[in-house]
């Protein structure tokens, strides 16, 4: 029998799991692994790194993958109990050993994906989902939602004083994606219309002002900060200058948001295709190799030339999300030129999942990202071709849809 490309998706994404049953940290959530799939129980536990595994093991359970209940139940329980701060509301960004807070901070970043993985067990039908999924949605909105501005706040201290005098295009991006599954998660409409103001914010105002370029930091009234960590360029969260990998989540993003609208603007197809192309044009071997760089900076110079997996995985996703919005054979072209990419340098046939950062030879490095720390961006990648645009994956999966659009051809299977 021959293997079609779905079939070698379907297969990935049963590889990606099963390296991530590792993660499972045994005082609650889910624990960095190293590179051959050994939980790193010494670090603290994430909120946002608990909230994106729950969340791929919501998608494991919709997939009929073995086991993968007792995963979400075990995130839930982390995100219901050690992780959340019972005190003060809200979420710690992460716990260490003794059970302590390891910041001081409460974030939007950690928020979105405590959103994202109670919609995702939500659709899996998974106990506590619902209650954990009001928690969150209502401290976003009442704690870091600015209607002033339609966007979200970025941080605070541990009892919501001291704001942030920093915006962040990342965590409104990360937003936007969880508002969308609890939209389609819950049935209410609201939650997707607040997706559409963050992207009207960042993407119809600001991106097209800077011709379709993603500025990423800005302060408290959404001025751009140019030389936001000009001494820190390769940060992981917040690096300096343009980074490239953004553009192609969000042009995904905007076209899964306006598949979801009734009457959609313009603007989102529109930013769609500026941002993509613009991902391609001024970050794909930029610098004499294959990859996408990491960072550019305003001269569209690369600054952080390391080639990051989600980046690739992005791009994959993105040029599925096009081909099947536009049907065009160039997105489908370059779908099939990223999964060649990755398969040539990033998948990891020895030790599992993906290597999560090359160096600019393509050489496996851990400057930014050591380790292999969850499979949310390659799990992803994998389901997006195989899905439509609308509903968000979990919701989609939950109602059947796995497999009722082909993916574009790819270089494994045939199409």
């Amino acid at each position: 029998m021959t293997s079609t490309h779905a079939d070698w998706l379907a297969a990935e994404s049963r590889r990606l799991i099963d390296f991530a049953r590792g993660s499972l940290h045994p005082a609650g959530g889910f624990a960095f692994l190293d590179e051959r799939g050994l939980p790193e129980l010494d670090k603290p536990v994430e909120t946002w790194l608990t909230g994106r595994m729950t969340h791929v093991f919501a998608l494991g359970s919709l997939l009929g993958e073995p086991d993968c209940d007792r995963f979400v139940d075990h995130g839930v329980a982390a995100l219901l109990g050690r992780l959340r701060d019972t005190t003060n509301g809200g979420w710690h960004s992460g716990v260490d050993a003794t059970g302590a807070a390891s910041s001081a901070r409460k974030e939007a970043y950690q928020h979105a994906f405590v959103v994202l993985a109670a919609s995702s067990a939500l659709a899996a039908g998974r106990p506590r989902a619902a209650e954990l999924l009001g928690l969150a949605l209502a401290d976003l909105d009442i704690h870091f939602w600015d209607p002033a501005q339609a966007a979200h706040a970025e941080s605070f201290a541990t009892d919501w004083s001291d704001p942030e005098a920093y915006r962040g295009a990342n965590s409104n991006m990360h937003t936007v994606e969880a508002l969308m599954a609890a939209s389609d998660a819950t049935g209410d409409p609201q939650w997707r219309e607040r997706a559409l103001a963050i992207a009207d914010r960042v993407v119809n105002d600001v991106t097209r002002a800077y011709n379709w370029r993603l500025v990423e930091h800005f302060d408290e009234h959404w001025n751009a900060l140019p030389d936001y960590n000009l001494d820190n360029k390769a940060d992981q969260f917040r690096p300096y200058g343009l980074t490239i990998g953004h553009w192609l989540e969000w042009s995904r993003l905007l076209l899964h948001l306006e598949a979801g609208l009734d009457n959609p603007p313009s603007w989102l197809a529109e930013g769609a295709r500026a941002l993509f192309d613009n991902a391609l044009a001024q970050g794909w071997s930029v610098d004499g190799a294959d990859g996408f760089v990491y960072t550019i900076d305003w001269s569209g110079a690369p600054v952080v030339r390391e080639r990051m997996h989600w980046v690739v995985t992005e791009g994959i996703a993105a040029a599925a999300a096009m081909s099947a919005r536009f049907g065009e054979q160039r997105d489908a072209d370059t779908y099939n030129m990223l999964w060649v990419y990755a398969e040539r340098y990033l998948i990891d046939r020895e030790h599992g999942s993906w290597h999560h950062e090359l160096d600019a030879h393509n050489v496996p490095a851990a400057t930014v990202w050591p380790g292999k720390p969850d499979i949310y961006h390659a799990l992803q990648c994998v389901l997006i071709p195989r899905l439509p645009l609308v509903p968000a994956l979990s919701v989609a999966l939950g109602a059947g849809e796995l497999d009722m659009v082909t993916p574009p051809r790819g270089p494994v299977g045939a199409s």
